[in-house]
């Protein structure tokens, strides 16, 4: 590693694609000071219908590439590369804050009244062990239904996707399972944030919270820091670096588009 002060080498991001960038841009609103290397493997996505001793070596292979930017904390803003890699990476990586990413079924609960609570996530993320260990901690406290949503992450990664497209497959997949005592809908993915508004509008009038975990993510990412002594205390705003392992010019391009939105 680079002989440098700590608190000013950059955080690293990774995802399977583009859709961690929900995340990286709530970070960068709670640690503007800090610098951050986002790295998003479109090359290979989607990650959630792998398996996980092949998403387990996709997502070592991407945090390699971070850690040539001698980062000083890590972020795995994939909900499936979490379920698959974290415990082996903390093993790796046992001097670094790594902080990974579930889906907000914690939040959805407290903030609920008992209602029905829909996760919409991978396939893989819901056949993880990991994911079933936290239903089970909150099934008594509300009803919770795990909706895989192979390909939906798609519309975000992939731009000759029509919305027209996107709600056809809400309505064929979220639609059987919504109820009149939903309550809330857990986007589980990070790519499904992008796709907001257009679950929203899919909703209707139904009063249905949506709920995601980049928040609490990034409120974790500071307390870490500040535990290990690595907060960046400048008053300059931070600089990102947005890699990605597509050769398409049109990715880096749909990168930047999403993290300057809204």
């Amino acid at each position: 590693m680079k002989n440098r002060d700590m608190t000013k080498r950059p955080i690293g991001f990774m995802d399977s694609g583009v859709g961690g960038i929900s995340v990286l841009k709530e970070a960068v609103r709670v640690l503007p000071a800090e610098d951050f290397v986002y790295f998003g493997d479109s090359a290979n996505a989607p990650y959630g219908t792998k398996t996980p001793a092949e998403i387990r070596e996709l997502t070592f292979k991407a945090v390699e590439k971070l850690m040539d930017h001698d980062i000083k904390a890590l972020v795995v803003a994939c909900n499936t590369a979490t379920s698959s890699a974290i415990r082996d990476l903390r093993l790796k990586y046992s001097d670094m804050p790594i902080i990974g990413i579930e889906p907000a079924v914690k939040p959805a609960v407290v903030c609920g009244r008992g209602g029905r609570i829909i996760v919409m996530a991978t396939p893989m993320t819901i056949r993880q062990r990991k994911f079933r260990e936290l239903v089970n901690t909150y099934e008594s406290e509300a009803e919770i239904v795990p909706l895989a949503c192979e390909g939906l992450m798609e519309f975000v990664e992939d731009p000759s996707k029509t919305k027209e497209e996107l709600m056809a497959y809400l309505d064929e997949n979220l639609g059987p399972v919504l109820t009149d005592d939903t309550e809330s809908i857990v986007l589980g993915c990070t790519h499904y944030p992008f796709i907001a508004d257009e679950i929203r509008e899919y909703l209707g009038d139904r009063p249905v919270m949506l709920i995601d975990g980049s928040k609490g993510t990034s409120s974790q990412l500071k307390q870490r820091l500040a535990d290990s002594g690595l907060l960046r205390d400048d008053q300059e705003q931070g600089q990102i670096t947005m890699l990605n392992s597509s050769n398409d010019p049109e990715m880096m391009e749909l990168s930047w588009r999403l993290f300057n939105e809204i």
